[in-house]
């Protein structure tokens, strides 16, 4: 029997759908503290949570729509929650109380989480089964493109035309993602009569997965260690004297990941998870430490490949591991769960980060965060690489 084809119109649209709800939360994540300390004089506290509130407002809408993705209909909660999210951009516009910001912020990311959610449930269900893995990395794209553009509109807008312009861009790519999953058709899943009899019920059983958590964990720490150089970097090297070094290093970030990805995929489908999953770890740590020990750009330049081998793979290369752990009714709890820790690690990551760069400075900061990564890789061999021989090929 011929499997089906990845690049279907649905595989398309799907990616379309990533890259501008991607590109709308690092529009925002770079640009929002920042504005909330010029426009409402926040404390640096209160501009964090300006900030972060996104991630939290995200936690929760993973968790509810982890557990009611096929009862709502994967079609009908991603377009109903792009709808809120086109909203919530056009609702930063007239904002004028930081109480209210903060509270469109938790709106916004709720709307995120369970959009996405549904996005990455309802494209596993368009990927063939054998190329789980390299439709995940092709998908994953989108969000590494974003990551480069993201950031650098927020500040080029930002510093030419204001912020509101940034909002204005942010609806434009929220409405674009929303005509985008209007075209996004998926097989739905009927909930089973014992999932209809438990649709109410509060167990912890119904909002995580276990396999969700045992890989969630492994993003977790891998997200608390990426964190330290999303958030710091530009500290980082404007300490050493070369501030634009931190942009060298995410635009060597993105095209390594970018590259990476456009084979890993297909290698870890032929040849299995662990022949991927371990190198990318030790790209990532290596990563970790030459940013911590670098003090020019080019050794910058280069800690962004390792690290954009490394983290920019890890992602997709877990996903793909996960989809194929779980039966088919557990993908959307599982996929929440998977998310619920990495954006966990991503959020509490700056804090924790922050305090032991305050402490010990961020070059032996980044150091010490290949600990978190070697931490990673454990917990994924504990669970996966070792207990399943990495898992050959896929058929």
């Amino acid at each position: 029997m011929t499997e089906r084809t990845l690049w279907s119109k649905e595989f398309l649209v799907a990616i379309a759908v990533n890259l501008f709800m991607s590109s709308v939360f690092y529009l925002l994540l770079t640009s929002m503290a920042g504005y909330a300390v010029a426009e409402f004089q926040a404390s640096e506290s209160l501009a964090g949570l300006a900030a972060s509130g996104f991630i939290i407002g995200s936690v929760v809408g993973r968790l509810l729509s982890g557990k009611y993705l096929d009862f709502v209909g994967r079609r009908r909660l991603l377009v109903l929650t792009m709808i809120a999210y086109v909203l919530a951009c056009l609702a930063y516009i007239p904002v004028t109380d930081l109480g209210v910001l903060i509270a469109v912020r938790l709106v916004h990311g709720l709307a995120f989480g369970a959009g996405n959610t549904a996005l990455v449930a309802s494209v596993q269900a368009v990927i063939p089964p054998g190329k789980r893995a390299e439709g995940n990395g092709y998908f994953a794209t989108a969000t590494t493109l974003s990551t480069a553009v993201g950031p650098f509109l927020a500040v080029w807008l930002g510093e030419n035309y204001g912020f509101t312009s940034v909002f204005l861009v942010a609806t434009a790519c929220a409405g674009a993602t929303l005509v985008a999953a209007c075209f996004f058709t998926v097989p739905e899943r009927e909930p089973s009569p014992e999932e209809r009899r438990l649709k109410w019920s509060m167990r912890l059983s119904s909002f995580i997965d276990r396999g969700g958590l045992r890989l969630g964990l492994v993003m977790l720490l891998a997200g608390l260690a990426f964190a330290s150089v999303l958030s710091f970097i530009a500290v980082h090297t404007a300490d050493l004297g070369i501030p634009a070094a931190s942009s060298v290093f995410f635009v060597s970030y993105a095209v390594a990941s970018l590259f990476a990805r456009l084979f890993a995929g297909r290698i870890q489908d032929r040849l299995g998870d662990n022949i991927v999953a371990i190198p990318v770890f030790g790209c990532f740590a290596a990563g970790m430490v030459l940013v911590g020990l670098a003090t020019t750009t080019a050794l910058i330049a280069a800690a962004g490949v390792l690290i954009g081998l490394g983290f920019g793979c890890l992602l997709p290369t877990m996903q793909a591991i996960l989809v194929d752990q779980v039966p088919p009714p557990r993908v959307g709890v599982a996929t929440s769960t998977f998310f619920l820790l990495l954006d966990t690690g991503s959020g509490v990551g700056p804090v924790l980060l922050g305090l032991v760069g305050g402490a010990t400075g961020f070059a032996t900061m980044f150091v010490l965060s290949s600990g978190l990564v070697v931490l990673a890789a454990i917990a994924y061999l504990g669970f996966h690489g070792f207990a399943s021989g990495g898992r050959p090929a896929r058929a």
